[in-house]
C-alpha cells in the first residue's frame, strides 16, 4: 500500500482520513495536500497542519451558514470536525499541555454543529450508567413511530464519534437500521468531562444501554445488535459473555488480550516487576528514565494511559491484566458473533482466530480482509465502504428486518 510516512502511526492516520472520504468526514485532496506539507518526524507540524485546515474550513463553514447555505456548512463543519480530530492525534507530542484538552473540545463543538444537520439528524442523548450518564447520539431511520432494529457502534480506546459515523452509522442508516453511539467510560466525553476512566466490566455498561434501548419507543430492544471497533473488540465480546439480550455482535479486530500490545513493549525483567508490589517504585522509576530517554515513547504512552485514570505506571500495566477473555468466558457468548479478521494487523495480531476458535456459540463467522483488496491494518481503513458492506450483509441476515 501506498506511503506517506515510515512512522506507522502517522501512515496509519493518514490511511484513516482517507477511508473517511466516503462518509464526508474528508476530502482526498485535503488530506494528500495536508500530508505533503508534514516532514516525516515534525509531529509539531502534524498538529499545525491539521489545526490549519480545520480552521479554514470552520471559517468556511461559518460563512456558508450565514449566506444560507446550510448544507455547505454542515459538511465543512463535519470535515473541519475529523481534522480537528487529527491534530489532536499528536498533540501531546507538543509543549503545550493543554493542547490535546482544547483540540479534543474543539473537535466535539464542531461535530455538534454539524451532526444535528445531518440526513437523519443526530439526536443527542444521554445514558445512566449508575451515577454517570453517558453522552451519545441516536440516529432513527424514519420518523413513524415503528420500532426498528438498532446498530449500537461501541468505540475503542482513543476514537471520536465522527469514526463511528464512518464505521457503521451511516451506512447502517442507509439500509433501514437505527444507529446509536455512545461514550462509555474512558471515552471522550465521559472521559474528558467527567473524568471516568476504562472499566474491564463492559457488560455493565452494554446492560445499562440496553436498558436505555428498551425505554425508547423507536428502538427495537429485542433486535440490538453492537459492534465493538478496536479495542471494542475486547469489550462487546465481554460484555455478550453475560448481557444475553443481545441479537448478534461484531468484533472488529477480535481482541482477547489488551496488554499484549503494551508488554511488547517491555523487558522481562521489567515485567516481572509486576508481580511484586514491593517493586512499584522501581518499575515506575525505571519507565520514567525510559521515556526520558525517548521523547516519542512518552508521547505514545501519555495518549495510551490517559483514559485508564490510573496513578502510576504500575497500576496501569498491572490493570491490563483484567483485560482479558479466557475460554471460559468466551464460552458464555450465546449470540450470533462475527469476528474481523485484517490481514497485518498491527495491535492485535493473532487475536481474531483465538476469539473465533474459543467461540461455541451456533452462529460465528471469522471474516478476513486482504492487503490485495485494499483492506489490511487494523480496522480496514481504507477499505470502509467494502468492511461496511459485509458486516452490515451479515448483519442483515442474522438480524432481519
Amino acid at each position: 500500500m501506498q506511503r506517506f510516512f515510515d512512522d506507522d502511526g502517522l501512515q496509519f492516520e493518514t490511511l484513516i482520513a482517507l477511508g473517511q472520504a466516503r462518509s464526508g468526514l474528508s476530502e482526498v485532496g485535503e488530506v494528500l495536500t495536508t500530508v505533503a506539507g508534514i516532514v516525516e518526524g515534525d509531529r509539531p507540524g502534524w498538529v499545525a497542519a491539521w489545526t490549519a485546515l480545520a480552521q479554514r474550513l470552520e471559517h468556511a463553514g461559518d460563512a456558508a451558514d450565514a449566506a444560507g447555505h446550510g448544507r455547505s456548512a454542515r459538511d465543512l463543519w463535519l470535515r473541519a470536525a475529523n481534522y480537528a480530530n487529527k491534530a489532536s492525534f499528536l498533540a501531546d507530542a507538543t509543549d503545550d499541555a493543554d493542547a490535546f484538552g482544547a483540540l479534543w473540545s474543539w473537535h466535539r463543538d464542531l461535530w455538534d454543529r454539524a451532526a444535528v444537520r445531518l440526513d437523519p439528524p443526530a439526536q443527542p442523548v444521554r445514558i445512566p450508567m449508575g451515577d454517570v450518564e453517558m453522552e451519545g447520539y441516536l440516529w432513527c431511520a424514519a420518523d413513524d413511530g415503528v420500532a426498528r432494529r438498532t446498530l449500537v457502534c461501541n468505540n475503542g480506546s482513543d476514537g471520536p464519534v465522527t469514526d463511528m459515523w464512518a464505521m457503521g452509522a451511516a451506512d447502517a442508516l442507509a439500509r433501514g437500521w437505527n444507529a446509536l453511539t455512545f461514550d462509555g467510560p474512558g471515552q471522550n466525553a465521559t472521559l474528558h468531562r467527567l473524568g471516568v476512566g476504562f472499566r474491564p466490566d463492559w457488560e455493565v455498561v452494554i446492560s445499562a444501554v440496553v436498558d436505555w434501548c428498551e425505554t425508547r419507543p423507536e428502538i427495537d430492544a429485542r433486535r440490538l445488535a453492537v459492534i465493538g471497533n478496536s479495542q471494542g473488540g475486547y469489550w462487546v465480546p465481554r460484555a455478550a459473555a453475560f448481557e444475553h439480550r443481545l441479537a448478534a455482535i461484531v468484533a472488529d479486530p477480535g481482541v482477547v488480550d489488551v496488554g499484549a500490545s503494551w508488554l511488547a513493549h517491555l523487558p522481562q525483567e521489567m515485567i516481572d516487576l509486576l508481580d511484586d508490589p514491593a517493586s512499584q517504585g522501581g518499575f515506575d522509576m525505571a519507565m520514567e528514565l525510559g521515556m526520558q530517554a525517548d521523547p516519542d515513547a512518552r508521547y505514545v504512552l501519555t495518549v495510551r494511559a490517559r483514559p485508564f485514570c490510573l496513578d502510576s505506571f504500575w497500576e496501569l500495566y498491572r490493570s491490563l491484566r483484567d483485560y482479558r477473555l479466557d475460554a471460559e468466558t468466551i464460552g458464555q457468548i450465546r449470540c450470533p458473533t462475527l469476528v474481523t479478521s485484517p490481514e497485518h494487523e498491527q495491535f492485535w495480531p493473532g487475536q481474531s482466530q483465538t476469539l473465533f476458535e474459543a467461540l461455541t456459540t451456533d452462529e460465528r463467522h471469522l471474516l478476513e480482509f486482504t492487503e490485495a483488496e485494499g483492506a489490511s491494518w487494523h480496522c480496514e481503513p481504507v477499505a470502509l465502504g467494502l468492511r461496511n458492506q459485509r458486516i452490515l450483509d451479515w448483519l442483515d441476515e442474522v438480524v432481519p428486518s
